[in-house]
């Protein structure tokens, strides 16, 4: 049993390829459908800080998927196109994303990074990656839930908004891998808690369904990671300013 858990871990958290350096993101037609990135949560206090400030700090919290390795891995990581592409469709503001990479943190662990991260960062958004290490680990669904409530309260307690990223799809380890229950969780806890949810799950399943990417092959590309980071940096920041009612702000600043 140890040794299929440490395979599958192996697998789940390699699942795109090696990063090697290439040339500059490229424009990637990858869209999400709309009913993917909807929410009823509003991110009022990124809004906020918006208007105010005219400027947006976010924190991203996460394991070994949100990074790439590399010496450049940091810049073509989602958070660095996540900040990239608010920058291009927020003129005239100032964006910070500001990515905290912890490999194979389950979420109890990182609950104990969550003080220091809001002391150093201030942000008015927080985008937390969790689940993966959770259930390559076989926490229990209902430590899980109780860490990830945890870690929202805190967060919300300290002024930020909060967005919840499930893990990513791999059809290369769905067969020994099953994240259905820890998916459950985290969207029961979004509705909950009133944070917002970007299914990484559905959405790269989905790309991989209609031939966007051949996920399966991934580890065979190198350049997939880079790609599947870029569409996943932009679906973001597209969640992220409608849930922020963003446009409004975007044509303010452009006029």
């Amino acid at each position: 049993m140890k040794l299929l858990i440490a395979l599958v871990a192996t697998i789940a958290l390699n699942c795109l390829p090696v990063w090697a350096a290439v040339a500059e993101p490229q424009p990637e037609a990858c869209d999400v459908p709309a009913s993917m990135l909807e929410s009823e949560i509003d991110l009022g206090r990124a809004t906020n800080e918006l208007k105010d400030k005219h400027r947006l700090d976010i924190s991203v919290l996460g394991s070994g998927s949100s990074s790439l390795p590399g010496p450049d891995g940091a810049h073509f990581a989602y958070p660095a196109r996540l900040e990239e592409a608010l920058k291009q469709q927020l003129p005239g503001n100032e964006i910070k994303v500001t990515a905290h990479v912890l490999p194979k943190q389950t979420t109890a662990n990182m609950l104990g990074t969550l003080d220091k991260i809001l002391a150093d960062d201030h942000p008015s958004l927080v985008i937390w990656q969790a689940g993966t290490a959770d259930a390559i680990n076989a926490v229990e669904t209902e430590d899980f839930r109780a860490s990830l409530e945890e870690g929202v309260e805190k967060i919300q307690g300290a002024g930020a908004d909060v967005i919840l990223v499930n893990m990513q799809y791999s059809p290369r380890t769905a067969a020994m891998l099953d994240v259905s229950a820890y998916a459950d969780v985290m969207r029961h806890v979004a509705q909950q808690r009133n944070a917002l949810l970007f299914d990484r799950l559905a959405i790269m399943q989905y790309w991989n369904d209609i031939g966007t990417f051949d996920l399966y092959a991934a580890t065979k590309k190198y350049d997939m990671a880079r790609r599947v980071h870029e569409c996943i940096g932009r679906a973001l920041a597209s969640q992220i300013i409608n849930a922020a009612h963003l446009d409004a702000v975007r044509m303010q600043t452009t006029r």
